[in-house]
């Protein structure tokens, strides 16, 4: 059962939509059920010589006092409106059922508290099968004005109890900090323009993957523009700073062709310019070099810091965990943009997913989760795909969407723990897409058999409690490819195997070299990294036997090179 808690100025365009067709004539057979006093609320659905004007009258009763009180100046959103529907699946609910709901509502949310005769004046209207409208004016007969704060939330909660004491499906509860769901409007608007999002919902995916991508504040309002979007900022009276924005997406008017704009906040609450601001560095760290040498880094650096966020999602600090989830959420974005294939979709549909699990209630410390947000962004600026270590990322992002939603779910986040488990699904699927064709060729290209009874011997000695299990793996043909592409590069197979054991998940893995595989898939070339190292030994030396002339134009000097490079 939902509740949908919003407030407005007017009584009688509401009391209009309610009893008149709806939109596309979906209305039928409107009629109150409930209201503040049955006897003397006039309903223009059962009685053909009740009019809305008779109707919004009443209703404004008090409202219509206290303006003159206040010399004409009207209470401002004096309207309250509370749809309540129950979920698709959920049986039939009579008239009478309704109206005990309502009054429940009313109840709890303060609008009209059993007992209380000077409460707020209160209708609500059947018009389909599935769900009711409360409508209210938000002046009580004392002329104050009723105690509505976490009203939603409070509206939720009374429903969670209804849902069980009616045996109705049971929805999970929220926490406020979910985006604005898209009106009946804005999804009409969408049907019509055969749009399969609305404009709302459009724009917040958008903002979300730019957000997870750029350096700067400056970058996120660029490269929304370049999108087609308009952005409109809002400034401060005395400092000129940015405290605000809007966005529009391309092509959405209002009847008057202007467009339509969502607030950030209004698009999702980690998309206010002030919760942006904690995620996206400063200009000094913005201005460090993007590109690695190395065009693997990324994907490394990635893994790596994916697998400390798991580490820190075990701990007991919440604060960081929550910080890591978010960092996690804009990761997504990143990965599914640098990866190419089939796979791509699952990955653009678990961080859609992913978006309800990256905020709760527990406050978030972005900072520590600094190394992830900067790792994926790499990969923004990634120039290629290295399959193997694509993969990798992928089976690590698998485990920590699933730490996550554990995570969630032990903290009573029933609604992010739902939406980490969608994630989870998606990944596990893109997962399986693309390790699938690899870990054959991996199997096709298995070392001799020399080879892999050397490597069977280092997995008895490393891991003498796992061996048993990692050998009757189907996935130990391809883990002996792997192990012996990880001595070409310079690792010594059983310290290597060693130290990638000491991660969480092998315990409880159902095929443990599968997980071995793509750990140690995942190291770096030790072979190149000594390379480099070298080379950049006898650069410097270099450098240092030739006299610096003191005209030396900045662009050349070394760390400048390396800054443009």
């Amino acid at each position: 059962m939902v509740p949908d808690v919003s407030t407005g100025s007017d009584s009688r365009g509401l009391i209009a939509y309610l009893f008149g067709p709806g939109r596309r004539d979906e209305h039928t057979n409107p009629h109150i059920v409930a209201a503040w006093d049955m006897a003397g609320a006039p309903d223009p659905g059962r009685d053909p010589a009740a009019t809305y004007t008779q109707l919004a009258r009443r209703l404004d009763h008090h409202v219509d006092l206290r303006t003159r009180e206040l010399g004409g100046k009207k209470p401002p959103q004096h309207v309250w409106h509370c749809p309540v529907r129950t979920a698709p699946g959920d049986r039939y609910l009579t008239d009478a059922e309704w109206a005990q709901v309502a009054r429940r509502v009313v109840h709890a949310t303060g609008i009209a508290p059993d007992g209380d005769e000077r409460a707020c004046r209160w209708i609500a209207v059947r018009h389909a099968d599935d769900h009711i409208h409360i409508m209210a004016t938000t002046v009580r007969a004392d002329g104050r004005r009723p105690r509505t704060h976490q009203d939603g939330w409070r509206a939720q909660a009374e429903c969670r109890r209804i849902e069980a004491e009616f045996g109705l499906r049971r929805l999970k509860s929220g926490d406020l900090t979910a985006p604005r769901t898209p009106t009946g409007a804005e999804r009409a608007k969408a049907e019509r323009q055969g749009q399969t999002v609305t404009a709302r919902q459009w724009l917040r995916e958008r903002a979300y993957a730019v957000a997870a991508a750029v350096h700067t504040e400056a970058d996120y309002f660029t490269v929304l523009q370049s999108l087609g979007i308009k952005v409109k900022t809002r400034l401060g009276p005395e400092s000129g700073d940015v405290i605000g924005y809007s966005l529009a997406a391309p092509g959405d008017t209002n009847s008057a062709g202007e467009p339509v704009w969502y607030g950030g906040s209004k698009l999702a609450p980690d998309l206010s310019i002030n919760r942006l601001r904690e995620r996206l560095p400063d200009q000094e760290a913005a201005d460090r070099p993007r590109f690695a040498a190395d065009p693997t880094e990324p994907w490394q650096h990635t893994i790596s810091a994916i697998q400390r966020a798991h580490t820190v999602l075990d701990s007991d600090d919440d604060a960081a965990a929550q910080g890591q989830i978010a960092a996690f959420g804009d990761a997504l974005y990143n990965i599914a943009s640098a990866t190419t294939g089939l796979h791509r979709a699952e990955l653009r549909s678990a961080a859609v997913a992913f978006n309800r699990a990256r905020r709760s209630a527990t406050s978030a410390d972005h900072q520590v989760a600094t190394a992830l947000r900067k790792a994926a962004q790499e990969l923004a600026y990634a120039s290629n795909e290295p399959g193997g270590l694509a993969i990798a990322l992928l089976f690590a992002t698998v485990h920590l969407a699933r730490a996550a939603a554990t995570w969630h779910e032990q903290r009573g986040h029933e609604q992010q723990a739902a939406a980490a488990e969608e994630a989870f699904s998606h990944l596990q699927t893109g997962y399986q897409q693309a390790a699938a064709p690899a870990l054959a060729e991996l199997a096709h290209r298995a070392p001799r058999a020399a080879t892999a009874s050397r490597f069977e011997q280092d997995v008895r000695a490393a891991l003498p409690n796992h061996a048993d299990r990692i050998l009757a793996d189907p996935t130990w043909t391809a883990l002996t490819t792997t192990l012996a592409q990880a001595e070409t590069a310079g690792h010594n197979p059983r310290r290597l195997l060693i130290e990638v054991s000491a991660q969480p998940e092998l315990d409880s893995a159902e095929r443990p070299a599968e997980v071995l595989n793509w750990r140690i898939a995942a190291q770096p070339n030790r072979r190149t990294q000594a390379a480099r190292r070298q080379s950049a030994i006898s650069g410097t030396s270099a450098r240092s036997a030739t006299p610096r002339h003191p005209a030396t134009p900045e662009a050349t000097r070394p760390e400048e090179r390396s800054r443009h490079r």
